[in-house]
């Protein structure tokens, strides 16, 4: 389709004009990207992404990732001008009100032409690098004809100031993804001032330095801007190209300051944007030959998309491997480990217990792709036969990240947004709070990308209270849509990772032990792991509490209720490898595992939350301070996460 530069300007200037009147209805929002940045996309949409709005979720578009979320009205104008069927005018005119699709910033699943929630700056340029390297890897397995797509960014300073995009930059370099092309919006504003105020990285030299190719232009200038995306495509690197824009272009008293950020135009200033533009529609309406020609944009891939679904549809494998489909009987193997540590009484540390179900799991699940930020020893994460992904082969399934946790927990959550790729990655438990941006995102998004967590607790011993996790399980517990697992042995273990890759709209933490713990179950023809909590092991005399625990404590709940059996003391033991789950039973059996008897809770972590199991009148055995450097034992005894303790707290209630 060939589109003039006035052709391009007018389509350009209705972008900026629909973007500003609907912040300025909401009397909330961010002009100043949607403004600088239209002459941008108007040339990336109108001439280069190759997208489909009659089938929005084609699965070989091009992927847009609108990384300065804050600019989100740049995005849906963009929508509705290429005539997605989801979206309408009115809800332009909806923008940032309560249950708008049109949300303050993307939102994954409110509009279908939305490739991640964006927002929290740096995520999105981050993720963006996940998805292309899931279309470098899936091109490598099904070739050019099913999976050749590009992954397109606009950034912002902010994006680039977070210190996750120079993690996951640098990644992209390495691997050398050549069909990812960032814009960056180079205004130099920032909310406070000017960006020279706070920053002063030569970005251009700082991206050459990683492995990056990198081009300037006038983000203003169409015949540059295209100049640049062809010659981008062409690269064997990725490529970031720098777009000297003026924020809030074409408003004529605010543009090029903060004023124009984060606040509507105002309506003198929006009418003299108009005037400025000879534009002299209403609000909220668009000449129809402009919206023509967003519309045949809109169309200009339909031949593609064709082409590509009818050699797409003839191939079963690839179909089902895109959709995540797991292979007839992907577990049988791992049923078969379970049911062979009963009868051997396997006793390991969970974390070699992951790998144990990882080694019954990697061969069976072609989609499946794991990684470690530089602790695949330690997680275990990497099992007999996996490959590890280079630049120079793409056909692998093992990521090695490096010390880049922030950069890990984007990545994956760009493998998973893809499609095709069922992403899980691994570091110590304490350094989940260096991916928790992005696993909130992952929760937030529906999305189910598995984290290994190894080194669970006080146990880990002697590298001290660093690395000693007390508060993680609670605040993990406390946020939405993630499910927490904390196994108490081999069988549980391999039962959180069947819940963890069945799962389909839901994040899972398997929460793994340094040291060993003994075969708990006895029986393993149920998933119980799927109820959340169960009577592991019920009282055999006169029961008068009930024992509470997660992962290692189990096996001390276990030893303490035989040494009270002696005393003809009888307590049952619940074993709650995922509160989330167990929260979501019915009632009535939830009052038949927990009983109407005294409860005492025991988990060497956090005792906070612990209080809605036991009430008011039971007992917790945990912490309330940070952890101490030591042998794990000792340490476990030193905070008094004994089976000694677990018998007296019993016996007080005799």
């Amino acid at each position: 389709m060939s589109l003039t530069n006035q052709k391009l300007q007018q389509m350009a200037t209705a972008l900026r004009v629909l973007s500003a009147e609907a912040i300025e209805q909401a009397k909330s929002g961010h002009p100043g990207m949607p403004l600088g940045m239209a002459d941008v996309a108007t040339v990336l949409f109108g001439k280069y992404l190759n997208i489909n709005p009659a089938a929005p979720r084609w699965f070989n578009r091009d992927r847009f990732v609108l990384s300065a979320g804050h600019g989100s009205m740049l995005l849906y104008s963009l929508f509705y001008f290429l005539g997605y069927p989801d979206i309408t005018v009115e809800d332009i005119k909806n923008f940032r009100q309560l249950g708008a699709k049109t949300a303050g910033h993307p939102e994954y699943g409110n509009l279908s032409g939305i490739d991640m929630t964006t927002g929290p700056l740096g995520q999105g340029i981050s993720s963006a690098v996940g998805m292309a390297l899931a279309e470098r890897v899936i091109n490598a397995k099904f070739g050019d004809d099913l999976c050749n797509h590009y992954t397109y960014v606009i950034c912002g300073d902010g994006c680039l100031m977070e210190g996750i995009s120079e993690e996951a930059a640098s990644l992209a370099g390495l691997w050398k993804l050549n069909k990812l092309i960032v814009f960056w919006d180079n205004n130099n504003i920032t909310i406070d001032g000017t960006v020279d105020k706070s920053n002063k990285t030569d970005q251009l030299a700082r991206f050459q330095a990683i492995g990056w190719n990198t081009l300037s232009i006038d983000g203003h200038n169409y015949d540059e801007i295209s100049a640049a995306i062809e010659k981008a495509q062409h690269s064997d690197k990725p490529t970031l190209i720098a777009c000297k824009t003026t924020i809030g272009f074409g408003a004529p008293n605010k543009c090029g300051t903060p004023k124009v950020h984060g606040s509507p135009l105002g309506e003198d200033e929006l009418a003299a944007m108009k005037q400025q533009f000879g534009w002299t529609a209403e609000p909220f309406e668009t000449p129809a030959e402009i919206i023509a020609a967003w519309r045949a944009a809109g169309q200009k891939s339909a031949a593609l998309f064709e082409a590509w679904n009818q050699k797409a549809q003839n191939n079963d494998e690839f179909i089902d491997y895109i959709n995540n489909v797991l292979p007839q009987n992907w577990d049988t193997a791992l049923n078969e480990l379970k049911v062979r540590s009963i009868k051997e009484q396997t006793k390991v540390a969970t974390r070699k217990a992951s790998q144990l179900c990882l080694e019954n799991i990697v061969s069976y699940i072609p989609q499946i792709i794991g990684g470690s930020a530089d602790l695949a020893a330690s997680n275990l994460t990497f099992v007999e036969g996996m490959k590890t992904i280079t630049a120079d082969d793409y056909n692998g399934n093992n990521i090695m990240y490096g010390i880049r946790e922030h950069a890990m927990g984007a990545i994956m959550n760009g493998l998973a947004l893809h499609g095709g790729v069922i992403p899980y990655g691994g570091t110590f438990f304490v350094f989940s709070d260096y991916m928790r941006p992005a696993m909130r995102l992952a929760a937030l998004m529906n999305i189910s990308p598995i984290y290994v967590l190894t080194h669970d607790s006080i146990g880990v011993g002697e590298d001290g209270p660093t690395h000693q996790p007390i508060e993680h399980l609670a605040s993990y517990r406390a946020m939405p849509n993630i499910n927490t697992f904390r196994p108490c042995d081999v069988v549980e273990t391999a039962e959180a990772w069947q819940l963890a890759i069945a799962s389909a709209h839901t994040p899972s933490i398997l929460a793994l032990s340094r040291q060993s713990v003994p075969t708990l179950r006895s029986d393993a023809t149920e998933n119980l792991t799927a109820k959340g909590g169960y009577v592991i092991s019920p009282s055999t005399t006169r029961t008068v509490a009930t024992v509470i625990a997660t992962g290692t404590e189990v096996s001390l709940a276990i030893e303490a209720q035989k040494r009270l059996a002696e005393d003809n003391i009888g307590i049952n033991v619940v074993s709650m490898p995922c509160c989330e789950l167990f929260d979501r039973q019915p009632v009535e059996y939830k009052r038949a595992v927990l009983g109407n008897l005294p409860r005492i809770a025991v988990e060497a972590a956090s005792v906070y939350g612990w209080e809605r199991y036991v009430g008011e009148n039971g007992t917790v055995i945990g912490l309330n301070s940070f952890g101490a450097s030591g042998k794990g034992n000792e340490v476990y005894a030193h905070f008094g996460i004994t089976v000694e303790n677990i018998i007296s707290a019993v016996k007080k209630f005799l």
